[in-house]
């Protein structure tokens, strides 16, 4: 399956992306997570060099260290977590795009200081990784990956460990909005940026309809129009128009487009973390069979924009699914072109994360696709998978 024609048009219509979308019109990468909203479970030697040990959030960091120290260590961070080599070598692996995720701290001045903590410095930091990328060809998704209040509570990915899901209120939701703008405006007038092509509304919402109505009734229609304001004042002409995705319905908020006047450039998100999947048989036979069947079509043009390797909590290190088994990376190697294929089959995808370090005091490869390429398990060049005839005997 191809991108829509409108799509594919804007996303063409960018100096530089038409090698980046061949060969076959989709989206293929990775996720920069822990760069700028670090999620300590899948980092833990880097969240304890950074002086965070036992915290669970950044949020809760800042406090830990004090704001002067905290800038200064997440500043080392940032510096080490990707470099220009990391920009480069996901190039080389045959890959098109990066997801970005952010924080709405980034934008310092929406932070309350009296009673927000969170490091400041960020940005620049933004500008360099989006230009290493941008001279390197890759397709930018720009994500606002942690929301005002938080979307979710006791999640770091919301960078902070809130026992309350708070973003769903009419004054958080200005403060995404005026995030929303301002990102916009620096996508179009800042040249760092020139192959940012899509804004990400908000990651992972509650799936929870009496929590997150209003979302769907409010907060989509309103940033829609919000993104579209700025874009009209700076005069963007159509085919340079961001996109604007949603997590599509799959995820289980709710219908996104239920109360969008104008979908024209609208983009959705399917993440498929197959060890959280209701009724799928906890085996590698199960998870064959899923992956090899499964559809994740619906909301159109869709990317599969979080996956991974990753097994059930409770199977993870049994006598099936260890990584010491002697056949571990021959099954998981074809686990993975099971599900590259299955994501192919809609408009791409984007695997969670890039890099790990140290997960549970292992090298678990199964979250990292650089530790997947260096254990030999996902290939330098993806589309290899397309011969290895992985899901024989279970469609």
């Amino acid at each position: 399956m191809k991108l829509s024609s409108l799509l594919l048009s804007s996303l063409l219509a960018a100096p530089g992306l038409v090698t980046a979308w061949l060969p076959e019109g989709k989206i293929r990468g990775v996720n920069l997570g822990g760069l700028f909203v670090v999620e300590p479970w899948m980092m833990q030697d880097e969240w304890n060099a950074m002086g965070c040990g036992g915290q669970p959030s950044e949020f809760d960091c800042v406090l830990k260290l004090g704001q002067s120290a905290a800038n200064s260590a997440f500043q080392s961070h940032r510096n080490r977590w990707i470099t220009q080599a990391d920009i480069t070598e996901i190039k080389s692996l045959n890959l098109n795009t990066i997801r970005i995720p952010l924080g709405y701290w980034i934008y310092e001045d929406l932070v309350f200081a009296d009673s927000e903590h969170f490091p400041q410095g960020a940005f620049q930091y933004l500008e360099r990784v989006c230009k290493w990328a941008g001279d390197a060809g890759l397709y930018i998704i720009i994500d606002l990956h942690g929301a005002p209040g938080a979307q979710q509570k006791f999640q770091p990915f919301t960078g902070q460990n809130s026992p309350n899901a708070g973003f769903y209120v009419d004054w958080q939701y200005e403060r995404a909005y005026k995030w929303l703008e301002w990102m916009t405006n620096i996508i179009h007038t800042n040249p760092n940026f020139s192959q940012a092509g899509t804004i990400q509304l908000v990651n992972e919402p509650v799936q929870d309809g009496n929590t997150q109505g209003s979302m769907i009734q409010q907060y989509y229609p309103t940033a829609f129009s919000r993104i579209r304001a700025v874009e009209s004042k700076l005069g963007v002409p159509t085919a340079k128009k961001l996109h604007i995705q949603m997590m599509n319905e799959k995820w289980g908020s709710g219908n996104p487009n239920a109360h969008i006047p104008d979908l024209t450039n609208a983009f959705y998100d399917d993440h498929h973390y197959v060890k959280w999947t209701p009724g799928v048989t906890v085996s590698r036979d199960g998870y064959m069979r899923h992956s090899c069947t499964d559809s994740r079509s619906g909301n159109w043009p869709v990317i599969t924009g979080e996956w991974s390797l990753s097994v059930a909590d409770n199977a993870e290190w049994n006598s099936e699914f260890t990584l010491d088994r002697a056949d571990a990376v021959e099954w998981y190697r074809k686990w993975w072109a099971a599900q590259f294929l299955s994501y192919e089959k809609i408009d791409g995808w984007i695997y969670w994360t890039w890099k790990v370090n140290w997960i549970g005091g292992r090298n678990d490869w199964r979250w990292g696709y650089k530790q997947g390429v260096d254990a030999g398990v996902i290939p330098k060049n993806p589309l290899d998978a397309y011969r290895w005839n992985a899901c024989a005997g279970f469609t």
